[in-house]
C-alpha cells in the first residue's frame, strides 16, 4: 500500500521514525498477522462469548492502528480481515478489510491510542467473573500476590459510558492514566486492558479474569486478607523488574 493520505489525528505515535513505503506495508502487514492470531487466545482462555470483544494493536511510529471487523466469526478472522484505521477512528480506504465496519469498539480504542501514545494494544472481553464485578462497579481488591505482580494493586473501575463513540476511551483514558493497573472494569460493561504490545495487553486480559474469578472465590468462602502496600509496592517492582526475559517488552 501507499502511505494513508487523509486527515492527521492529533495523537503521536511511539516507535522512533516512522516507517515508508515497503517498510510501512511491512510492519502493517505483522500487524496484520498478531493481531488475527491473539483473537484466538482469547477464545483459548474463555474471555468472549460469540463475536463479541476485539483485539488491536498500533503500528509503531505511525498514527495508524489494526482492529477486528464487527461481528465477524472468530474463526474466520484472518490477517486480510483485520481492519486498517487511523487515530481518529476512520477506516483507511483500498486498503485489506476496508469493505467491512470495524468493530463497534473502534472509538475507543482510537481515544486510548490517541491520548496515551505509550500503548501498544488494546483489548476487550466479556470474561464472565470481571463482568460480574463490573455488573457492581466494584473495584477487585488486591489480595492476592499474583495481581499485586501484575497490576500493582486494585483493578479499578471504570464509568458507565455508551458503545459507538469515544465515551468508552475517555472513561479508559481517565481511570487508568497514573494508575498502575493495565485492566479497568467499565461499569455494567466489561473489561479494557492496555500494553506495551497488543500480546502484552492480551496478558493483561487474561490475568484480569484469573483475578476475578479467584478473588470472587475466596470472598464466598470468607472474609478477605488485605496485602499491606509496602509489600504489593515490592512485589510489583520485583515482577516488572526482575521476572522474565530481558527481550520481553515487558515482564
Amino acid at each position: 500500500m501507499t502511505e494513508p493520505s487523509g486527515p492527521a489525528p492529533s495523537g503521536p505515535a511511539p516507535g522512533g521514525p516512522a516507517p515508508t513505503g515497503a517498510d510501512l506495508d511491512a510492519a502493517i502487514d505483522r500487524v496484520r498477522v498478531e493481531v488475527a492470531r491473539l483473537h484466538a487466545e482469547l477464545v483459548r482462555y474463555g474471555l468472549v462469548v460469540w463475536t463479541g470483544g476485539n483485539v488491536s494493536g498500533r503500528v509503531a511510529g505511525t498514527d495508524l492502528f489494526v482492529i477486528k471487523p464487527s461481528g465477524v466469526s472468530y474463526d474466520g478472522l484472518t490477517p486480510e480481515s483485520m481492519i486498517l484505521c487511523r487515530l481518529d477512528g476512520s477506516v483507511v480506504p483500498e486498503t485489506p478489510g476496508s469493505e467491512r465496519s470495524p468493530s463497534s469498539d473502534t472509538a475507543a480504542h482510537a481515544y486510548v491510542y490517541r491520548e496515551m501514545p505509550e500503548v501498544g494494544g488494546v483489548v476487550h472481553t466479556h470474561s464472565t467473573y470481571a463482568v460480574a464485578w463490573a455488573a457492581r462497579a466494584e473495584e477487585i481488591p488486591c489480595v492476592i500476590t499474583g495481581m499485586a505482580d501484575e497490576f500493582g494493586g486494585p483493578i479499578p473501575i471504570g464509568p458507565f459510558a455508551i458503545i459507538g463513540d469515544d465515551s468508552i476511551g475517555r472513561g479508559i483514558v481517565e481511570t487508568l492514566r497514573g494508575h498502575r493497573s493495565r485492566a479497568v472494569l467499565m461499569q455494567n460493561h466489561g473489561p479494557f486492558t492496555v500494553g506495551v504490545t497488543p500480546r502484552d495487553a492480551v496478558k493483561a486480559a487474561v490475568m484480569c479474569e484469573d483475578a476475578a474469578r479467584t478473588v470472587h472465590l475466596a470472598r464466598e468462602a470468607g472474609p478477605l486478607v488485605p496485602i499491606p502496600q509496602d509489600r504489593i509496592d515490592t512485589l510489583y517492582a520485583r515482577y516488572q523488574v526482575v521476572y522474565g526475559q530481558e527481550s520481553d517488552p515487558r515482564r
